[in-house]
């Protein structure tokens, strides 16, 4: 459990230093706004196209190949990043990452695979505090090996460190991780037709528990991925903050979150279970969103940031974990890459739609309508009404 959390947490770095870098490397080849827009929107896009796919290469084959090829790829369009000398080239090379992300969802199923009914959402948090903590180091580093004048912005250094970061990962892989797919599964899904195969999938699919875990996945990381997109925003009007103060915040929600999903989640599992875990952060993050427009000082604002952070960091491994455990083992990896995309997608269109509201109605209607969206799918929530068996 802890190799896999290390690999993911290196990758995750790698992955943060070039976010920050992004946007102005993009108006350094000419890109206008909504390019760049576009520039960070295209990774998660063909993410969403790869990921279930990667999944199901991984049922088949392995999670340890998927690893290595996912990570390979994505040494490989940082490199392309660092070389690139137009504006379609930084496309491609953030398309590629983006379709070669496939180690995300075979990381979530290895983890699967390595841990029990009862630890499965304990897993899935730490899986989730790698990436808590990947981006609290990753765009620091980011930002200094940039440098901190526009006019003099390293754009090569950043990519090829993200790049060695990575390698780093694939090499952890390489060497030290071990298959934790079973010889006699494998041995069980290559002993089915690509129909038969299929079929599974798709009656998996259809199962109302998988549905109902895969839709409020969504909805909770679009409200959230909207809060991320327009509180910079939100901050600079209420209390007039720029780059600085809101990397504070930033790191300070990630530090939290990274704490919780560490610490909180095993406890809160034997508790609560993954069901009520989901329905506290659920409420938790309703709550959160709610009060944010109304917190006018810095205490406020920092008690209301915990709740919310809160209430992520708890709900998002235990839907990772029920849906796990709702799913037959063999098709954890095809149905963790459809979760997979289906977060991707809501990473997308999450700020397009807090985005519109802000512009169109005010600055706190992104936090209005995330929150009225999580008491919604609170009340979706209640359709769960016993915990989950691991599905034969």
């Amino acid at each position: 459990m802890f190799i896999i959390f290390i690999i993911v947490f290196i990758n995750l770095v790698g992955f943060g230093i070039v976010i920050p870098l992004l946007p102005f490397y993009g108006e350094h080849f000419g890109a206008s706004p909504d390019e760049v827009t576009w520039l960070m929107a295209i990774y998660s896009f063909t993410q969403f196209i790869t990921a279930p796919i990667w999944g199901r290469y991984s049922d088949r084959f392995g999670r340890r190949p998927i690893l290595l090829i996912s990570l390979a790829g994505t040494v490989a369009a940082y490199v392309w990043l660092a070389l690139a000398e137009d504006l379609q080239t930084l496309y491609w090379a953030r398309a590629l990452a983006g379709a070669t992300a496939g180690s995300i969802s075979a990381a979530f199923a290895y983890m699967a695979d390595i841990t029990t009914d009862e630890n499965r959402a304990k897993g899935m948090g730490l899986l989730g505090a790698a990436f808590g903590l990947g981006f609290i180091a990753g765009p620091a580093i980011g930002g200094l090996l940039a440098g901190s004048d526009p006019a003099t912005t390293n754009y090569q250094m950043p990519s090829y460190v993200a790049a060695g970061f990575s390698g780093a990962a694939l090499l952890a892989a390489l060497f030290i991780l071990k298959e934790s797919l079973s010889d006699e599964l494998k041995a069980k899904i290559a002993g089915r037709t690509s129909g038969e195969r299929w079929t599974l999938f798709v009656y998996t699919m259809k199962l109302p528990t998988v549905r109902l875990t895969i839709i409020l996945t969504f909805v909770s990381i679009f409200a959230f991925a909207g809060l991320e997109a327009t509180f910079a925003m939100w901050s600079e009007r209420e209390f007039g903050w720029g780059v600085e103060q809101n990397g504070y915040i930033f790191a300070f929600i990630g530090i939290i979150s990274a704490v919780i999903q560490g610490t909180l989640i095993a406890p809160l599992s034997r508790r609560l279970g993954e069901i009520g875990m989901v329905r506290q952060g659920f409420l938790a993050l309703g709550i959160g969103l709610a009060a944010l427009p109304f917190a006018e000082n810095l205490p406020l604002l920092l008690f209301t940031l915990v709740i919310i952070a809160y209430g992520f960091s708890i709900s998002s491994p235990a839907l990772n974990s029920l849906l796990s455990l709702n799913i037959p083992a063999e098709q954890q990896g095809g149905i963790l890459g459809i979760g997979r995309s289906a977060s991707t997608l809501a990473r997308a269109l999450g700020p397009a739609g807090a985005g519109y509201l802000f512009a169109l109605i005010g600055r706190d209607w992104p936090f209005y309508v995330g929150a009225l969206l999580m008491f919604v799918v609170l009340i979706m929530a209640l359709k769960f009404e016993t915990a989950p068996k691991q599905a034969e």
